[in-house]
């Protein structure tokens, strides 16, 4: 399995992120075995990771899996860090400009977004609402584009076949596992001490609200800035407009020309993969 989220490549930050590597295993009558998962675990909280990096890590992760003649499982759901490696986008060489960083880090969300629109305004009218939201994606195109040199996802014909399953379930479902998932994070697996933990250990509040969602969320809750309930409640809101944001990003991905098989169930989704395989 390859792990194509973006938060799940820093240590420590576990529960927040799902890593969820109990259930790598495959259960045969009394036999267990672990399954060997990669980009899971990289990087420190503190180091800077980016769509780059991932890209040429996954694909030496899945050369590798291949040449031991195993099935690589892109899983997860970033999907620009999907997109890069199915569409094989060709991508910026720009090094980090770490004194621009600094200066656009202070910025707002909107000032960031209106520098963008300024340097170039039909990049960033292009941005899906995910990425418009997404501050340390906005510094980064930011960064590029100061380096005069477009930004524009160049593809590349993959070496590679690809079937691409999508989870097909509605709202009413999307909400009801998502609150039992919460609730079971921090009443049960003790998401709040991993917040707590990190920040112990260095990882700054800017830091942790910079990844978003859970680690936002709970360090206001920690700083005081939020109470409890107020927490989980917004919590809880923001986790399903972001469900909804990567549905959206799956249905422009159809319309740039990705064929996404939808399933409902694990049934479905072994027939497909069954048939993938015999072609």
């Amino acid at each position: 399995i390859i792990s194509a989220d973006s938060r799940q490549v820093y240590k420590g930050m576990d529960i927040g992120s799902g890593k969820d590597l109990g259930e790598y295993i495959i259960k045969k009558g009394k036999t267990r075995k672990k399954i060997k998962h990669h980009l899971i675990d990289v990087v420190k909280p503190q180091t800077e990771f980016n769509l780059g990096k991932y890209q040429r890590l996954a694909l030496e992760a899945i050369d590798n899996i291949l040449a031991k003649k195993k099935l690589p499982l892109l899983v997860g759901g970033t999907g620009l860090y999907l997109q890069a490696i199915v569409d094989n986008y060709h991508l910026s060489s720009v090094r980090p400009d770490k004194k621009l960083r600094q200066e656009l880090e202070a910025l707002s969300l909107e000032q960031l977004y209106k520098r963008l629109v300024a340097k170039n305004k039909a990049f960033a009218e292009k941005l899906n609402e995910s990425d418009r939201k997404n501050p340390r994606r906005l510094v980064r195109y930011l960064e590029v584009l100061t380096g005069e040199l477009s930004f524009e996802a160049k593809t590349k014909e993959s070496p590679y076949q690809f079937l691409l399953l999508g989870l097909d379930c509605s709202n009413d479902v999307l909400q009801e596992r998502i609150l039992s998932r919460l609730k079971q994070r921090l009443e049960k697996e003790g998401l709040v001490a991993e917040v707590k933990r990190l920040h112990q250990e260095g990882v700054s509040w800017k830091r942790l609200e910079s990844f978003g969602l859970e680690y936002k969320y709970i360090s206001l809750y920690l700083q005081d800035k939020l109470d409890y309930d107020d927490m989980v409640e917004k919590l809880f809101t923001a986790i399903f407009q972001f469900a909804k944001r990567q549905k959206t990003w799956w249905k422009r991905w159809e319309k740039q020309g990705a064929h996404i098989v939808w399933v409902k169930d694990l049934k479905t989704a072994e027939r497909e993969v069954n048939k993938f395989l015999s072609l």
